[in-house]
């Protein structure tokens, strides 16, 4: 799952995979993960030369020793960086509950409450929906099931169609609502179409005939099999993930005359009605090819079949917030079947997620949560000043090299480097937490009912984006919580931002030596700065408008050189005969060179001169990619790993570290790497964009 706002070019790097929905650490892992302070010799395998195998060579022995919890689909650096902040966050909420009445804090701790009280949702069972239920029951025409749809920024009800509010690619100064193809429920197109998962299909018919049988739905299984093959028009349908992660295609305006007259199938009015729209005219249809194919599906498809669908989809977003029945087949069907998980997570963690916000949020999650009060309350506590002082200077300090790296590329023409310089300048750099926070003021929370709670969030939140649709772009927004361990690059407001949660060791230690933090902390903001060069970063120009500014001579240049790093990690195989994509996971492949490369470069700069001290036997240079290569380490199941590869922008780890160290000069000679090592590249193969 991607746990990202939709909006047209926002990048969220997380270190490495974190734990899917109905997840939980625990301490001993937790421990083991992070390790003592700095270099840690004891994971190192040093039977492995670095150049066959630098991932294993760093992290060799921990990943023999690491099992995945039982209640995790996987166990990685970034996971027990979680498990401290949602330690905390805990604390935290359970003594919000105790505030003062009409607090924000209180607020927050009232939501946690609501979701803990499973003795009361016990007792509830299937009540809190039976008016969505009677609702959808009642939806007698294609026009009254739109106008459920339309609320799905709103409640639990879920949609053939997103609808997103972000800033304009063409007009940053301004928002844009954008109409996109829906979340699927088996999460991606393949699960749908490739025979290899036949019995994830087999499984996911025997969740929707379990969630419609719980719920009393007339004809369940016959239902569930007409849903399947509902869905399995939807996803031909769909674009892929390589295709959605192209700009320019995805931005095609349109207006509500143009969606009536070419897309008649579907009823627009009350669909944008329902979804407090209705006077907009302004639209930019996301996947051109898809939503009419989607829409013409839903003219169709027989009502009946309609109707259980949205039945279905209600009862799927709501399932985590339900009795346990319905709690349990959620579990089976995403936990087991997609993600190779053995068990549930303790209740607190879910819980936590919902209130809080966090990676690999759900839907539901995404539009319901309160992560600005959770935040104000985390940074109080556990994010001191000092510390956005400490990251600034290494901000500075990799910026700088960036700076240079554009004047000096022999690739580029003059002119492009000017708009470049220019480019970065404009970024804007926000550290731990945002400028402002948000104003919960007017929400009403209720211990005793939680999906009451879960739909009066989503529509205040959805209020607060609709309300703004025609004011001017806020900047200084950010798309993840102070307290999730997370970062990320917005193309369009210009901003790079690293959270609270994610500052601290070994990430970031202000105890640590230089070429640790360099290799940790300077190589994700590196990161997050190349991604406003990267494959999609590139077509932005300093105002955040998308628009070429590249030569054509420096256009090819740089396909050329992306197409090199395309193909190695094409190459990279993390199970048999299971390889990387490397045009879906191309971005993330070039903020990773880039930010390693201008990390070293930066960690050198900052010695001033002075040669770097020789600590435990190692040199700094070997620290700093010890250092990249340790805070990447983790490890995935078998399904958790096959479902990474098939729907996240990010390599798996061990790709990450190994394909990249490989391309920079500095690593050959840190480790002595020579030819007939597996990961020997000759220089003139080695790739070197920023």
């Amino acid at each position: 799952m991607v746990t990202k706002r939709s909006t047209f070019l926002l990048f969220l790097c997380c270190l490495g995979r974190l734990a899917c929905a109905f997840s939980q650490d625990d301490s001993s892992a937790s421990k083991s993960a992070l390790g003592p302070p700095g270099i840690d010799l004891n994971v190192m395998d040093t039977k492995i030369p670095p150049g066959d195998n630098f991932f294993r060579y760093a992290n060799g022995r921990y990943l023999d020793r690491l099992v995945i919890p039982p209640d995790r689909s996987g166990y990685s650096t970034s996971s027990a960086l979680t498990d401290a902040a949602q330690a905390k966050v805990r604390a935290l909420l359970e003594a919000a509950a105790q505030g003062s009445i009409g607090s924000v804090d209180q607020m927050a701790g009232d939501y946690y409450a609501a979701f803990m009280d499973d003795s009361w949702i016990e007792y509830l069972g299937i009540m809190p929906l039976l008016q969505e239920l009677e609702s959808i029951q009642a939806a007698t025409s294609r026009e009254r099931l739109a106008a459920l749809m339309g609320r799905e920024n709103s409640s639990l009800f879920g949609s053939i169609f997103r609808l997103d509010i972000s800033a304009d690619i063409m007009d940053p100064e301004h928002y844009v609502i954008q109409i996109s193809q829906p979340r699927l429920g088996m999460l991606d197109r393949s699960y749908y179409l490739e025979p290899s998962y036949a019995t994830q299909r087999e499984n996911y018919t025997g969740y929707i005939t379990k969630l419609l049988g719980l719920a009393s739905w007339p004809e369940a299984h016959k239902r569930a099999v007409e849903i399947v093959q509902f869905e399995i028009g939807v996803a031909e349908a769909t674009w892929n993930r390589e295709q959605e992660r192209d700009s320019a295609k995805t931005y095609n305006p349109v207006t509500l005359q143009w969606l009536k007259a070419s897309l008649p199938d579907f009823a627009w009015n009350d669909f944008l009605t329902a979804a407090e729209l209705g006077h907009e005219d302004r639209f930019i249809v996301v996947e051109k090819t898809a939503i009419p194919r989607i829409a013409a599906l839903y003219g169709h498809t027989p009502l009946a079949t309609l109707r259980a669908w949205e039945a279905f989809t209600l009862l799927d977003r709501a399932a985590p917030y339900l009795s346990r029945p319905f709690v349990d087949a959620a579990f089976e069907m995403y936990g087991k079947s997609l993600k190779g998980q053995k068990q549930q997570s303790a209740r607190w963690k879910q819980g936590l997620r919902l209130v809080s916000g966090g990676n690999e949020m759900t839907q539901v999650e995404s539009a319901a949560n309160l992560g600005d009060a959770v935040g104000q309350l985390y940074v109080s506590q556990y994010f001191p000043p000092e510390t956005r002082t400490q990251i600034e200077e290494l901000v500075a300090y990799v910026k700088t090299t960036l700076r240079k790296r554009i004047e000096t590329l022999a690739w580029m023409a003059p002119t492009t480097k000017t708009e470049a310089r220019h480019k970065l300048e404009e970024y804007a750099v926000q550290i731990g937490y945002p400028n402002h926070w948000r104003n919960y003021s007017g929400l009403r929370i209720q211990r005793d009912d939680l999906v009451g709670d879960i739909d009066r969030a989503s529509a205040f939140n959805w209020q607060y984006r609709v309300n703004r649709l025609h004011a001017p772009v806020d900047r200084q927004e950010w798309p993840i919580e102070p307290q999730t361990v997370n970062a990320f690059n917005d193309g369009v407001l210009r901003q790079i931002g690293f959270s609270a949660a994610l500052l601290q060791p070994p990430v970031f230690d202000p105890q640590s030596d230089p070429a640790q933090n360099y290799g940790a902390i300077g190589a994700i903001i590196g990161h997050e700065l190349t991604h406003s060069f990267d494959d999609q970063g590139r077509r932005f120009d300093s105002e955040g408008r998308m628009r070429d500014w590249f030569t054509a001579n420096d256009a090819e240049n740089f396909l050329a050189k992306t197409a090199s790093l395309e193909l190695q990690f094409d190459a990279c195989e993390p199970l048999p005969g299971i390889h990387v994509n490397g045009k879906l996971t191309m971005g993330e492949n070039i903020a990773d060179l880039g930010g390693l490369s201008l990390a070293l470069d930066a960690y050198h700069a900052s010695l001033k001169g002075k040669p770097a001290p020789l600590i435990h036997g190692l040199t700094g240079d070997q620290r700093f990619f010890l250092s990249f290569a340790q805070v990447r380490r983790g490890k995935e199941t078998e399904q958790a790993l096959r479902h990474q590869i098939l729907t996240d922008p990010h390599s798996p780890d061990e790709c990450r570290v190994n394909v990249e160290v490989r391309n920079l000069d500095a690593w050959y000679s840190a480790f002595h790497v020579s030819v007939g090592e597996k990961l020997y590249l000759s220089p003139e193969r080695r790739v070197n964009i920023w």
